[in-house]
């Protein structure tokens, strides 16, 4: 897998008392990943080359 868009050491802040096993940080990147890729499909079909809140 390429660059993770997670910073990990944030999720473990973030989840507090909480364990966050290894693959966590990849498999979350994943989905910002695809969440990130369908904003920008989005966007392209509203003629825009900007993405925003909106596309989410």
């Amino acid at each position: 897998m390429g660059d993770s868009l997670i910073v990990r050491s944030k999720v473990k802040d973030y989840v507090k008392d909480m364990n966050v096993s290894g693959d966590f940080a990849d498999a979350l990147s994943k989905v910002c990943e695809d969440l990130i890729a369908k904003a920008c499909k989005r966007a392209e079909d509203n003629g825009r080359k900007t993405v925003q809140s909106r596309d989410l």
